[in-house]
């Protein structure tokens, strides 16, 4: 089993029974996810954006305009944390005090560097479709050298990382158990909804099988 290495920044100190430090466990909450929280400082403020991402071994790639604010500030720096959450259900407890939520998440540190040569932008990105639906890619129209050329592409190397889990149930007092107050879990699941055609397909153009399968696995 590898692990992460633990260290001061890190490691997970609030609720540590709660951490895990696995790569692969890791990975698997990574592979769950398309949405990340990318740190940044920028005019001295501390900022987070949510950014689409994709995983590779030990990477995650992330891309935007060429102009992105986010994405040259942590350029400039060299480095940057990324946070990915799942909510898995409300925690309603028999006091305010306990009401808490479940999750999966994690935090990764490490650097970036930006990805030059074409080919590699080009896998990349198909990378990145690809993890967001599977069988987009080669459905669509091909990516013109103008398109490519205002892509920023983002490698940034996980070179330490930790996950805090809570997958438990309600927490309360041993004297506020017989309370006559309803106390349990509300599991949350994102789904998907039926697709919607864009109303300005022509009409011989019908929702293809890697869209429907999606539907079918997420609904």
């Amino acid at each position: 089993m590898k692990e992460y290495q633990k260290s001061k920044i890190n490691r997970v100190k609030r609720g540590a029974n709660r951490a895990e430090y696995d790569v692969e466990k890791i990975n698997t909450i990574l592979d769950a996810g398309f949405i990340g929280y990318v740190g940044y400082i920028y005019d001295g403020y501390p900022i987070t954006i949510p950014m689409a991402y994709a995983r590779k071994e030990d990477k995650i790639y992330l891309h935007g305009s060429t102009a992105n604010r986010m994405l040259l500030s942590i350029l400039e720096t060299g480095k940057t944390s990324i946070t990915v959450m799942h909510l898995d259900a409300l925690v309603l407890a028999r006091s305010g005090f306990h009401h808490s939520v479940n999750y999966r998440s994690v935090t990764m540190f490490g650097s970036v560097k930006k990805i030059e040569e074409d080919k590699n932008k080009w896998d990349i990105l198909e990378h990145i479709v690809e993890h967001m639906i599977e069988g987009r890619w080669e459905s669509l129209r091909t990516m013109n050298q103008k398109e490519l050329d205002r892509t920023l592409v983002i490698e940034f190397t996980i070179e330490n990382a930790s996950a805090k889990i809570r997958d438990v149930g309600v927490n309360d007092e041993p004297e506020d158990e017989n309370l006559p107050i309803w106390a349990g879990l509300v599991p949350v699941k994102q789904t998907a909804l039926p697709p919607i055609s864009d109303d300005k397909l022509p009409e011989n153009v019908t929702i293809p099988e890697h869209v429907l399968n999606y539907y079918n696995k997420h609904q």
